[in-house]
């Protein structure tokens, strides 16, 4: 229905017929194209809980006509458990923020196996592996020929890797330098251009964020406490929920470090 076009001409028909609708449907992935086709046809989009609704299923056999017979049901009876769903930029901003978080994972995975390398080779030089002295050392040691080619080729990796991140660092500290909340959240301790620009993107409303919470609160929770506080306070996005917990994981045992 969806690759063939039907679904897209049965919502232009009722466009062109003067049909005005509003359109439920539960959380689900690759669905973007969807509400954007909607959007631009001028109809409402209702996102809906599908924890929610699931809990609202009757016991029967789950179907594609039973689950839109019950998302229709609960429209009209107000019931539908309607959540917050960002903006057309505000998805764009998680794709950047999301994009450059998997090259660092990527990139970590090629370091761990050139430092593991190393070690297996009498070499526990940890962070001065990535030095330009200890990068020469490396390129230096005697290896089998299959253990020289994948040390090659994880270099290579390495080398392509860095610049992609710093272009995309750059475009993060762009982003923060517009949005007044983020510059203000870097005031906190800790908290760096990444970490603003994430909550910023994830979080619906953050001048209600400042309203709840000042200051003084802010700097006086300890790293534990302030961990567990951003945790519950992130929005509903599952995607970049996961990603600002990554980055406060990463830097809450250091008071100091700015991620």
């Amino acid at each position: 229905m969806h690759s063939n076009g039907e679904a897209e001409n049965f919502y232009r028909d009722l466009k062109a017929r003067g049909i005005s609708v509003r359109v439920g449907m539960e959380t689900t992935g690759y669905s973007r194209w969807f509400e954007r086709l909607l959007a631009d046809l001028g109809f409402e989009v209702w996102i809906g809980d599908a924890a929610e609704i699931k809990t609202r299923r009757a016991k029967k056999k789950k179907t594609d006509r039973e689950d839109a017979r019950l998302l229709l049901k609960l429209l009209l009876e107000d019931r539908f458990p309607r959540i917050w769903v960002p903006s057309p930029e505000n998805r764009d901003l998680r794709q950047l923020l999301w994009h450059r978080h998997r090259l660092v994972q990527m990139r970590t995975r090629i370091m761990n196996q050139l430092q593991a390398l190393a070690m297996n080779e009498n070499r526990c030089w940890k962070g001065k592996l990535w030095s330009a002295r200890g990068r020469a050392e490396l390129e230096k040691l005697p290896l089998a020929f299959w253990a020289s080619l994948r040390r090659q080729g994880l270099l290579e990796l390495l080398d392509r890797m860095n610049p992609a991140i710093d272009e995309l660092t750059a475009a993060v500290e762009k982003e923060v330098q517009k949005r007044p909340e983020a510059l203000r959240l870097m005031t906190h301790p800790g908290v760096g251009p990444l970490t603003a620009l994430a909550f910023c993107a994830d979080h619906r409303d953050t001048r209600t964020f400042w309203l709840r919470q000042t200051d003084q609160q802010l700097r006086g929770a300890d790293s534990e406490r302030g961990f567990q506080w951003w945790q519950t306070t992130i929005g509903a996005h599952q995607q970049t929920r996961q990603f600002v917990i990554a980055l406060l994981a990463s830097g809450g045992s250091t008071g100091g470090r700015t991620l």
